[in-house]
């Protein structure tokens, strides 16, 4: 399994944002319920129509973003 086999970017749902497919709950929405403590189980109880791949996936798309950012340094200022 992939990222791409359970997330979609689809500009008629929640503005394009990245959600699990068959739902309209976002990657972030996912992420943001596991950063503030969430336990998978948790967010598998809460939403019964989530599976535990379906956070894998979110984890792993979230993954995929972060290594294809750019850092750019700004130069530190003079003193």
């Amino acid at each position: 399994m992939t990222w791409q086999d359970r997330i979609t970017l689809d500009p008629d749902i929640l503005a394009g944002k990245p959600v699990v497919k068959g739902t309209r709950l976002s990657v972030e929405f996912i992420l943001d319920l596991l950063g503030r403590g969430w336990t998978a189980d948790d967010v598998l109880q809460e939403y019964d129509q989530l599976t535990a791949e379906d956070l894998q996936a979110c984890l792993a798309y979230a993954s995929a973003v972060l290594q294809s950012e750019h850092v750019h340094l700004l130069p530190s200022p003079s003193r």
